[in-house]
């Protein structure tokens, strides 16, 4: 919000205060302030009137001017080109301070000159205020102006101070100038009186308007049509007040609108009369089409876009820009006023999409007061009055209502102290409840209150213990200790797995890789064991790349992989623990992806390439260090998504019955989508971990026995699964009370040659070991032999030949 010194000061005596207090008043009262500025700079200045102005005799752009200061005559070389003889200046005298410099007499090009005449840029003004005449020479003033007035910026009303204040999300009341000045009364505690006359829009003669709404998203609307204005420049103090608020004044009809909207923060909008001959508007959607707006620029408007019409036509983009074929003209001789509320949400939606941010937006977006509207109309056509020469004036059309009832309840001073931790007196807190014209009522022990209507984020209690201690001052807060019970710090199950999961990935070269949470619909549709029936959808998003709360991890982290890849780091290995989301679950998961080699050294010739069997290891590894082992886990046939993984290079993984992940080859139709080459991926729920009881992980001392190793090669069935043959062989190991089976490994597998047409051959290696003896041949005979038979009957396997 910025907001003028002067312009508060219309409403309260400001005398005592200066810029800089005001600022850090309202600051600790918990509105920043987060720039003080000034409108102009320069101090040692005089208005002055060019006696004779004549050409430099060694310059072709450079004049020579006499220039009367009031009190004495001053040569002054000057290189504008607007200068000439009769205009009235702005001069700074020798001495003077201003934003680039100081200025001293001096000779130019072999002629004195005693001071400066001065552009208002050169006096730091905004440029964006200015004409291009006042930016590209200096200022010439008005006929009127008084020769030697030393201060020639209060004259043009740029002695000005702003203050740029940062609104939090709920004091949107704060948009508005009145709302502001009423805010800063009470945090000065001063006393407030605004201009505004309750009821001033209620004349008028019978009227011929009609106004309506056929969408819900504009639940009131006010129209008036006044017959006879006069078309003219503004006066001088209308004029300061928009400069200070960055605009710039256009005349008298237009400057009233825009006034009105920063003094109550209703936007309004007003229609040369001439341009709706039907006297008909009507609010509508489903308008879809080309609309050319006040700027001149063609907008494409869409169903959901709010638009003014008359007699079926559009006139203006509601709540954002009217349209060029109605606007105030020069020859405008009557209006039609709008005043109405706009669903804020569609405007946003409109404003965004348009790219078309006004200050009429901005205030929609943001939340406007119910009694707003009615406000805006009352000021509206009192300024008419008094500086258009309103006349003609009909009785205000009206559709809808505001569905308005103040919001009263009682407090207790007690329950406020004890909420606050102070010992306010009943007196101070009463004057605070009446310096922000909460009405007080004493009622018995409490005390009833009647919110204005433009308070909106004030509907109990604890917020008028809030409004309060921010006016009485933070600092009357008393300093306590806080009560702190001693607890015993500890990491809980779930944080302890996450530390062990990073530090396993991180241990063997995985980089840790954290991506956005808000995702496309491509990542939804892509989704990896999603819950398609519970998407969350943002209602406001920030573009529709980041429409969605994502339902899986993987996707996102195939974006960085495509990243990567892009600039030609093809070896690649990230995970990421995250959350995903549905409307009625949370879920906590890791995703991995890896693409290259994991292990590489060129001099050598030594590489690792990145495969299923890379993410099945990694997989048993992190479980087993998790204390999730073997005989928990099954690895099985994808069936379940072959969209996004190769159907022969993939793998559900289960903890006992329950699916954990999934992990495989991405397949080649995604990973051309996402623009990634030979990139293996997984996705694990680790809820499904969470909920189930781990084994404890022991450690062991190394066997000082020797290890036998035996191998054997099989004959099987093409479907026989290698986890089932190695299953059978481990349940066979027992010997006494150990297991001496200590590993189990294929080394080969065989199909072709000498190996029966829908069979194949499976070599594997056996380590025999105990903890306890030395092994002999008759007892690794002998639990050989049964792993022989063993095999035969779970999965029928002959010795290979």
């Amino acid at each position: 919000m910025i907001i003028s010194k002067k312009w508060l000061g219309q409403y309260m005596d400001l005398s005592d205060v200066t810029i800089e207090e005001m600022a850090e008043r309202i600051t600790d009262a918990g509105l920043e302030v987060e720039g003080v500025s000034h409108m102009s700079c320069g101090n040692h200045l005089v208005i002055g009137k060019v006696l004779s102005c004549e050409d430099h005799p060694d310059s072709d752009h450079l004049h020579v001017c006499q220039v009367d200061l009031g009190e004495k005559v001053e040569q002054i070389v000057c290189g504008a080109p607007n200068v000439a003889t009769g205009k009235k200046v702005i001069v700074a005298r020798v001495g003077a301070k201003l934003p680039d410099g100081e200025i001293k007499e001096g000779v130019i090009r072999g002629v004195q000159s005693n001071g400066m005449l001065c552009s208002l840029l050169e006096l730091g003004v905004d440029a964006h205020i200015l004409s291009e005449d006042s930016k590209n020479g200096i200022e010439l003033l008005d006929e009127d102006a008084p020769v030697g007035n030393e201060d020639p910026l209060g004259y043009l009303g740029l002695d000005d101070a702003i203050l740029d204040v940062g609104l939090t999300p709920n004091r949107n009341d704060c948009m508005s100038a009145w709302s502001m000045a009423l805010e800063t009364g009470a945090i000065l505690h001063k006393d407030v009186t605004l201009p505004y006359k309750e009821g001033s829009s209620n004349i008028g003669t019978a009227t011929q308007l009609k106004v309506s709404s056929e969408t819900e998203k504009c639940p009131l609307f006010l129209g008036k049509i006044i017959n006879e204005v006069t078309i003219k420049p503004s006066p001088k103090w209308m004029k300061e007040l928009l400069l200070a608020s960055g605009m710039k004044s256009i005349n008298n009809v237009v400057d009233i609108s825009n006034i009105v909207m920063l003094e109550t923060g209703q936007p309004l909008h007003f229609y040369d009369v001439k341009a709706i001959p039907a006297k008909e508007i009507t609010v509508k959607d489903h308008q879809a089409g080309p609309y050319t707006a006040l700027d001149g620029a063609e907008y494409e408007l869409m169903d959901d876009d709010i638009v003014i019409t008359t007699e079926g036509k559009p006139i203006g983009i509601a709540g954002i820009m009217g349209g060029d074929d109605s606007k105030i003209e020069q020859t405008t001789t009557g209006i039609i006023i709008e005043a109405a509320s706009f669903d804020h949400v569609s405007i946003r939606n409109s404003s965004r999409r348009l790219n078309l941010n006004t200050d009429a937006s901005i205030r929609f977006q943001k939340g406007i007061e119910p009694m707003a509207p009615f406000k805006a109309m009352d000021r509206a056509v009192q300024l008419l009055m008094e500086y258009a020469d309103a006349k003609g004036i009909e009785e205000t059309a009206q559709y809808g209502t505001n569905n308005y009832t103040p919001v009263e309840f009682n407090v207790n001073l007690t329950k406020i102290n004890k909420l606050l931790g102070t010992d306010f007196s009943e007196e101070e807190v009463l004057q605070v409840l009446n310096e922000l014209h909460f009405e007080p009522t004493k009622i018995n022990e409490d005390i009833h209150l009647v919110i204005p209507s433009y308070r909106t984020d004030i509907s109990m209690e604890a917020d008028i213990a809030e409004e309060v201690i921010r006016i009485l001052g933070y600092d009357r807060l008393p300093s306590t200790l806080p009560y702190m019970p001693a607890t015993l710090g500890a990491l809980d199950k779930r944080q302890r797995m996450r530390r062990r999961l990073r530090d396993i990935l991180s241990n063997i070269g995985y980089n840790e890789a954290v991506t956005y949470s808000l995702v496309s619909k491509k990542h939804i549709d892509d989704a990896i064991m999603p819950c398609s029936q519970d998407i969350v959808e943002l209602a406001s998003p920030m573009s529709e790349d980041r429409r969605y709360v994502r339902n899986s991890m993987l996707p996102s982290l195939l974006g960085s992989i495509a990243y990567n890849q892009a600039r030609n780091q093809s070896d690649v290995a990230l995970f990421e623990l995250s959350n995903v989301y549905g409307k009625k679950y949370v879920e906590e998961r890791i995703a991995i992806a890896a693409s290259g080699s994991l292990q590489k050294n060129r001099w050598q010739k030594f590489s690792v390439d990145v495969d299923f069997y890379t993410m099945k290891g990694l997989a048993e590894s992190m479980l087993e260090a998790l204390g999730f082992n073997g005989n928990r886990i099954s690895v099985r046939e994808n069936k379940l998504d072959i969209k996004h993984f190769h159907p022969y290079r993939s793998a559900e993984l289960y903890l006992g019955r329950e699916l954990l992940g999934v992990f495989g080859e991405i397949h080649p139709i995604m990973a051309k989508e996402y623009g990634i080459e030979d990139t293996y991926g997984m996705e694990l729920n680790l809820e499904v971990l969470l909920k189930n009881k781990a084994s404890k992980v022991k450690f062991v001392e190394i066997s000082k026995y020797p290890a036998v190793s035996r191998d054997l090669a099989l004959v099987v069935k093409d479907d026989i699964k290698v986890a089932d043959i190695v299953n059978s062989i481990r349940k066979n190991g027992k010997l006494g009370k150990e297991n001496i089976i200590q590993n189990v490994e294929v080394f080969d597998i065989y199909t072709g040659e000498h190996v029966e047409k829908g069979y194949k051959s499976i070599a594997l290696s056996i380590v025999f070991q105990s903890n306890e003896k030395t092994l002999k041949d008759k007892e690794i005979n002998e639990i050989f032999n049964n792993i022989l038979e063993t095999l035969k009957k779970d999965v029928d396997a002959q010795l290979r030949a």
